[in-house]
C-alpha cells in the first residue's frame, strides 16, 4: 500500500498513520511498519518494495509513504508517524538532528553526484566564468536539502554572494516548471525534475567539479529513535532486505530495471539514466571508514558547520557520532 504524504497535509496525516504503526504493538512487534520514500527516485530496493519482500522477511506488514522532501520525512519520524525513511537527504537529516529531533542514521541508501545539481536557464547565459551575474536573480531550490547545501557551497566557490540572490523555496518539480517559464534564472533539484530542468539549460558546475571541492552527495536510511530501540531486529532485517536487493541489482541490473522504473513512476529510459548515476553501497562499504565507520560522521559535522555559517541553522552539534549507528548494519548476515 502506498500513500502520498505532502508537506502541507503532513501534520494532519501523522496521527492517522501513527495509530497503526509504532504505538500499535502486537506481542513484540508492531502491527505495521511505515517507511518514507520518494517518487521519481529509482533505487535498487524498489524491487523488494514491489514484491513485498520487506513484509515477508520482517514478518510484519510494511507500508510505504511517498514524501516530497526530506524535511517532511524528518517531521514524520520525529512525531512517530513514520518509523523509518529510505533515501532521506543528508542535509535534511543533519538539520533535523542538529535541532534535536529523535532520529538516527542507520545506513547509506545511495551515493550520487550527477543526479543532484543546479541548472541555469540557457537564455541567462551564465556560466562558472560569470556566475556573479546570478546576483539579483531568482533561484529555485528546496530549502534544507542536499541541493540547497550544494548550491550554497557552489555559489561560495564561485564568489557569488548568496545574500544577493533571491532564493525561492520550491520542490524540484515546481522549480523545473519555474525554469521552463523563465520565472527563475536557475533551479536546483534531483531525479526526474532535474532531467526536465536540463531541457531548458545547463548545469552551473559539474558533479566532478563539485566532488573535487569536497562536496559529496548521498542519501541515508534513518529511523525514529524509539522505534529503533524497541525493534532493533526489524531495523536490521530492513537493512538485510535492502542489502540483498542492492546485491541483486549489482549482479544483474537489466533484470531489475523495468521493475524499478515502474515503481518509481518513470519511463524505463529515464529511470535507467538516473540509475546509471547511482551507487548503492553494500554492507562492507556501509560499515567502512569511508562511510559509517567515521567518514559520514566527519562530513555531517562539516555540513552542519557550513549551514551555521550560512545562518540556515542556529547551531551545530559538537560531534555527530551519536546520530549515526552502524550496529544495525553490522548485524546483517
Amino acid at each position: 500500500m502506498k500513500k502520498i504524504v505532502s508537506t502541507l497535509i503532513h501534520t494532519l496525516a501523522v496521527g492517522t498513520i501513527a495509530s497503526g504503526t509504532t504505538f500499535a504493538l502486537a506481542a513484540d512487534k508492531p502491527s505495521k511498519v511505515s517507511i518514507g520514500y520518494f517518487l521519481e527516485w529509482p533505487t535498487a530496493n524498489q524491487v523488494a518494495q514491489v514484491n513485498d519482500t520487506y513484509s515477508k522477511e520482517m514478518g510484519v506488514e510494511v507500508e510505504w509513504y511517498a514524501f516530497d522532501s526530506g524535511t517532511a520525512m524528518s517531521a514524520a519520524m520525529a512525531s512517530g508517524g513514520v518509523d523509518m525513511a529510505y533515501s532521506q537527504g543528508l542535509v535534511p537529516f543533519t538539520i533535523a538532528v542538529s535541532k534535536g529531533l529523535p532520529i538516527t542514521m542507520v545506513g547509506i541508501a545511495v551515493s550520487y553526484a550527477e543526479n543532484d545539481n543546479c541548472v541555469v536557464r540557457e537564455q541567462a547565459k551564465i556560466t562558472t566564468a560569470n556566475a556573479k551575474q546570478l546576483e539579483g536573480k531568482n533561484i529555485a531550490v528546496p530549502f534544507g536539502t542536499v541541493s540547497h547545501y550544494k548550491m550554497l557551497k557552489t555559489l561560495k566557490q564561485l564568489d557569488v554572494d548568496s545574500k544577493e540572490v533571491h532564493l525561492l523555496d520550491m520542490a524540484p518539480a515546481d522549480g523545473a516548471a519555474a525554469l521552463a517559464r523563465g520565472d527563475v534564472a536557475m533551479a536546483c533539484g534531483w531525479g526526474g525534475a532535474l532531467r526536465r530542468m536540463k531541457q531548458y539549460g545547463h548545469v552551473l558546475m559539474t558533479a566532478q567539479e563539485q566532488e573535487s571541492l569536497g562536496i559529496r552527495a548521498f542519501d541515508v536510511i534513518s529511523a525514529n529513535n524509539k522505534f529503533a530501540k524497541q525493534h532493533p531486529a526489524l531495523v536490521t532485517e530492513f537493512l538485510k532486505v535492502t542489502n540483498d536487493a542492492n546485491t541483486a541489482y549489482k549482479n544483474d541490473p537489466k533484470a531489475q530495471q523495468p521493475i524499478i522504473a515502474k515503481a518509481s513512476g518513470l519511463s524505463l529510459q529515464d529511470s535507467n539514466q538516473i540509475l546509471d548515476l547511482f551507487t548503492f553501497p553494500l554492507k562492507e562499504q556501509q560499515i567502512s571508514a569511508y562511510w559509517m565507520g567515521g567518514g559520514v560522521q566527519t562530513f555531517t559535522k562539516e555540513v552542519a558547520d557550513f549551514f551555521v555559517q550560512q545562518k540556515q541553522i542556529p547551531k551545530a552539534l559538537d560531534d555527530y557520532s551519536a546520530t549515526v549507528d552502524a550496529s544495525y548494519f553490522k548485524n546483517v548476515n
